[in-house]
């Protein structure tokens, strides 16, 4: 065995006649790439589609900033107002919270950051993986560049880019460090999946009581909690569906609470109206003091909601979003914001539930309703973004694996997570029944925002100088502006963490120890795996027998390695008496990219000499793809696999070289190669003609002598016939799935953290976690698991 990490592309050195021969029977898959790469366009949306979607992302999207009036007011003076001036202080930084966040920042700077539509922590994340060398999970190729999906930039050696870039990749702990970063910004989003169905619905409902005075909150609490499992028990129907169910009801809340808004301005006070000079917020902070500042808490609700607009973009694309919030949201929350002032300015001791008491009473009750189910549209912005941020975070190895349901035959990036939805509804029900007060919950909730918007600020900066190349002043810009604000409501968070704000903490610290932990574990997986790869010298030396009887069939090995034979399949060769007749090694990769196009999902190539009948798979996915069933994977591998073998043997005979190029062109118009099965003739799954000499670029043989063209196309064609149909008569006798079931433990002389990490936290994660028989929906009957222990 062999305890190399890897095959370093891009270096000189010489390797040995070890790696040579490792590199000769068992290739990189450069060729195969190229081949494959084809041109791939994001759909463009009609007009038409586009209101519809600006429409419907009012039901996903806008809930959560649309709700906060219920109770922003509140949260900002929780022990009253002293001075009606300070109304006028509280909405001047309400309105300009909202311009400088969610419009200036969000709408119109990060929406613009998206991984092709995908928005989040970890869209960001990949972005930067794509444009520096960060990720953690060293099985990244450069054939994974040539992608279509896999857009960078490229900049100048000596660019502050290019600075910034080596800045990140020379040690590993900065990349560590950034990934903690993006896990945390994570955790937080989370906990906005707890906390703000908790807020929101508790608010909503605590309007019985402005009616009926002398009810318990008991009653309260009771009802918050039986539209939260109404709630939660919805999610398995999808965000289209949701999305069509409470679109109607989010226009028509934003509607009145705007229309309302206008009423209270004309009847109580437009006087309100010079809140939108900034001066006021200076006398608010200099009459108020320590008072004023610790009040931000209660500003920064009217912004909650924002990173979870970002988090949904994978349902609705970034014009949609963008349509729906400076048309509709932003001017009726300017509206609805400045009436309840109006109101308070004549009525300063209704604060504790102003924005009921500046209903009309002949609409009270209509409003009621509305604004309950403007509460439940709330929590199904974050709930949506829980789910997407969490599908992200599973395709970069950073969750646990969890089912993943995708509900839309038409957009990806809508999905329903079974068990992460009932873990957050009792997460929800816990915390709705726990504090019983929307002024703690509400300090719980402002911490978790303004620790998310603070993950952003920083990943954004990043994304400027590498991605968008921007010029360091413009960077610096968004940089001290964006902290400034935030860091300024995060300071006065800081003092509320006694009063519910370590809620949102500690969620966060428990979801970023199971995040670490289980990236940690596989990564140590990996790498283990990578030092015990088997050398293609002791596989020849087996002979092609391997030494053992080959059987008829088909044995899919399925291995977390992109090049090289895993240590699994020696394990399984020395303990059993026989192996199939052909083997494939398979590989399913996640890429930092959102999707793969389907023609450049599977690159194939032979292992060894072809006797050996030795084929390595790799299967490359992005992070808003979904598997298909086992069946359609295993029939689009085979597809691939054979057009391999029919390609190969072109190549033999228009040389006779021993290494070899494959190209071709990829039009719409291109015949279909035809297969033989079983007698019947069958479509591969590609779309790949050769019919010139052109297309076939034979690369200089290492063996001595010229390369020259032979005629022996006959030959090479009945070479070929003979290989297929061993192949199909291979498939057909049987494919068996050999899964390692691989048990990790922490060496002896380990650090105890590292051992309760592993041994305990990691392993538990395993036991609960869905098994990859299940992901690939592997019949019970057709597999075959292959136990080992790794020390790590």
């Amino acid at each position: 065995m062999t305890s190399r990490m890897g095959i370093d592309e891009d270096s000189g050195e010489t390797k040995g006649g070890m790696w040579d021969l490792d590199q000769k029977l068992d290739q990189p898959m450069d060729e195969e790439a190229g081949r494959l790469k084809n041109m791939y366009r994001e759909k463009k949306f009609s007009a038409l589609l586009l209101l519809r979607l600006a429409f419907q992302s009012l039901g996903v999207v806008y809930g959560d900033l649309g709700t906060s009036p219920l109770y922003v007011f509140y949260n900002t003076f929780p022990h009253g107002i002293d001075d009606t001036e300070d109304v006028i202080g509280a909405l001047s930084l309400i309105i300009y919270s909202l311009t400088l966040i969610p419009l200036l920042k969000y709408v119109f700077i990060v929406c613009r950051a998206n991984d092709n539509g995908q928005g989040g922590t970890f869209a960001l994340y990949s972005l930067l993986c794509r444009h520096a060398k960060i990720k953690t999970i060293p099985n990244q190729h450069r054939t994974d560049e040539e992608l279509t999906t896999y857009s960078r930039s490229t900049f100048h050696e000596h660019s502050f880019a290019a600075k910034t870039k080596r800045w990140l990749e020379a040690y590993p702990f900065r990349k560590n460090s950034l990934l903690i970063l993006v896990v945390i910004g994570t955790c937080t989003v989370i906990g906005d999946g707890i906390l703000t169905p908790a807020i929101s619905v508790l608010s909503a409902s605590g309007g019985i009581k402005v009616d009926h005075p002398k009810m318990s909150n008991d009653v309260v609490v009771v009802v918050a909690v039986i539209i939260l499992v109404g709630l939660f028990s919805l999610q398995h129907y999808g965000t289209d569906r949701v999305g069509w169910l409470f679109a109607p009801v989010v226009l028509l809340w934003f509607l009145l609470v705007g229309g309302i808004g206008i009423f209270n301005i004309w009847k109580y006070d437009s006087s309100v109206l010079r809140a939108f000079s900034p001066v006021y917020i200076y006398r608010y902070f200099r009459r108020r003091k320590m008072e004023g500042w610790t009040s931000l808490g209660g500003i920064m609700l009217s912004i909650t909601g924002t990173e979870a607009l970002f988090a949904d973009l994978a349902h609705f694309p970034v014009s949609a979003i963008q349509l729906a919030f400076t048309v509709i949201v932003f001017p009726c929350l300017l509206l609805t914001y400045t009436g309840q002032a109006a109101y308070l300015m004549q009525n300063k001791e209704h604060v504790v539930d102003a924005f009921y008491r500046s209903i009309p009473d002949s609409i009270y009750w209509p409003v009621f309703v509305i604004a309950t189910l403007a509460a439940i549209v709330a929590s199904q912005a974050t709930i949506s973004a829980t789910f997407s941020i969490i599908k992200q975070a599973l395709a970069h190895g950073c969750f646990p694996r969890v089912k993943v349901v995708h509900t839309s035959k038409k957009f990806l990036g809508q999905i329903y997570i079974p068990d992460i939805n009932w873990i957050l509804m009792v997460l929800c029900i816990a915390v709705t029944a726990g504090f019983r007060n929307q002024s703690q919950i509400g300090n719980a909730y402002g911490t978790a925002v303004v620790i998310v918007m603070l993950v952003t600020t920083f990943l954004m900066t990043l994304i400027m100088l590498l991605v968008w190349r921007c010029h360091w002043v413009l960077v610096l810009l968004f940089t001290v502006l964006s902290l400034v604000v935030e860091c300024t409501y995060f300071s006065a968070v800081l003092f509320k963490v006694d009063q519910g704000g370590w809620v949102p903490l500690v969620i966060a610290a428990a979801f970023l120890v199971i995040m670490y932990v289980w990236h940690y574990g596989t990564v140590k997986r990996y790498e283990f795996e990578m030092h015990s790869k088997v050398s293609m010298a002791w596989i020849l030396g087996l002979g092609p027998s391997l030494g053992l009887v080959r059987v008829p069939g088909i044995g899919l090995v399925y291995t977390e390695l992109a090049s090289g034979v895993p240590h699994i399949f020696s394990h399984f060769i020395t303990n059993l008496p026989a192996v199939h007749s052909v083997v494939v090694f398979v590989c399913v990769k996640y890429l930092p990219v959102y999707t793969v196009p389907e023609d450049e999902r599977f690159l194939v190539k032979r292992i060894g000499p072809k006797n050996f009948h030795m084929f390595r798979c790799v299967a490359r996915y992005g992070y808003k793809d979904l598997h298909k069933k086992d069946e359609e994977f295993e029939k689009k591998l085979f597809d691939n696999l054979f057009l391999f073998v029919r390609l190969e043997n072109m190549m033999e005979g228009c040389s006779d070289s021993d290494e070899y190029s494959l190209y071709g062109q990829q039009t719409q118009n291109s015949a279909d190669y035809l297969l033989r099965n079983n007698g019947n003739l069958t479509t591969a799954n590609n779309d790949f003609t050769c019919s010139t000499v052109d297309s076939i670029i034979p690369v200089k043989s290492t063996n001595q002598g010229n390369s020259t063209v032979t005629s022996s196309g006959r030959e090479s064609s009945q070479a070929e016939v003979d290989e297929m149909e061993f192949l199909i008569r291979c498939r057909d006798a049987g494919v068996v799935h050999i899964l390692g079931n691989t048990i990790v433990r922490a060496r002896r002389d380990s650090r105890f953290y590292k051992k309760i990490a592993i041994d305990y936290i990691y392993a538990f994660l395993r036991k609960i976690c869905r098994e990859n028989s299940v992901i690939f929906n592997v019949p019970h009957e057709s597999l075959l698991n292959v136990g080992q222990i790794f020390y790590v």
